[in-house]
């Protein structure tokens, strides 16, 4: 492919990229959905209808975008662009290397269809069986955030048709017949680990686990030269935003007798420090008050 056309090719997908990457900037800042009532239907009951108004707010979010959306959309749009027309060299770097396609490749199994799917369902069995509502919606949120996330991504795999990095000559042109942009492993990956981590807010251990698997299964579809870095950042910052939507459109709301107790636990769990002074006596220091 002469140049001259790879460059109209590559200026016309960072146009696409643009456009893929307004979703992830309307998904994070979804409508708060109302507090459920008690005989409100279940999230499995709404699940398929869930996902056709996810899917709606996805490829409609560009018309809805706001001034403040720019601060974080154009870094990464810009950093998309440069990947792009780096991709070739960096992946060109990166075959130079052996010794880690082992690994790579196990790695990646996490964020595989049959790996995520393995996650979801075991948040949700566990969810089901002991009566733990915060796993159960887990769950239900994470699967439909895969499928959210999977439907997007093949639909830009079919627009975009990009060659993988293992594709000698044609390594990294676009509409000929590929499927390497955006990577479905790191929609899939980001897209559950931002349920997981939003479900489970309040445990650190839970979100740096959940990240650092998602961040994990990024790197490794690179280092094994399945993927470019921009079809990596693209699926990332796609799977966070769909991942986010997901949870605040339909997250279930504790009672507000779930979140005082919540609240007491958080409260008894640290200590509350305060300044304490006496101008007249000329008296400063700390108060520390810890609840047992």
């Amino acid at each position: 492919m002469r140049s001259s056309e790879r460059s109209i090719y590559h200026f016309g997908v960072i146009i696409v990229a643009f456009g893929i990457l307004t979703i992830s900037a309307q998904a994070q800042t979804p409508q708060p959905s109302p507090q459920p009532r008690a005989s409100s239907p279940t999230l499995e009951s709404q699940f398929f209808k869930n996902i056709l108004s996810d899917q709606k707010a996805i490829w409609t979010a560009p018309f809805h975008l706001q001034c403040r959306d720019a601060r974080w959309l154009a870094p990464i749009g810009f950093g998309t662009a440069a990947l792009i027309a780096t991709d070739r060299d960096t992946a060109d770097e990166i075959a130079k290397f052996h010794r880690q396609l082992n690994a790579s490749r196990t790695i990646s199994y996490i964020g595989s269809d049959y790996g995520v799917g393995t996650i979801v369902g075991t948040f949700y069995l566990i969810g089901r069986t002991t009566h733990n509502d915060r796993a159960r919606e887990t769950g239900v949120l994470g699967a439909e955030a895969l499928i959210d996330s999977g439907i997007v991504v093949t639909a830009l795999k079919e627009i975009s048709q990009r060659r993988r990095p293992r594709a000698g000559k044609e390594r990294g042109d676009f509409f000929e017949r590929g499927t390497s942009f955006p990577s479905g492993h790191s929609i899939e990956a980001w897209s559950l680990a931002t349920v997981i981590a939003n479900e489970y807010h309040d445990h650190r251990l839970v979100q740096l686990t959940a990240y650092g698997l998602a961040s994990a299964v990024s790197v490794a579809r690179f280092t094994g030269r399945n993927h470019f870095l921009s079809d990596i950042l693209v699926g990332s910052a796609m799977g966070y935003g769909i991942g986010r939507y997901v949870y605040k459109a339909h997250h279930v709301k504790p009672s507000s007798a779930v979140s005082e107790e919540e609240s007491l636990k958080r409260a008894r769990r640290w200590p509350m420090i305060a300044p304490d002074y006496s101008p007249r006596a000329r008296e400063y220091g700390v108060s520390l008050a810890w609840s047992f």
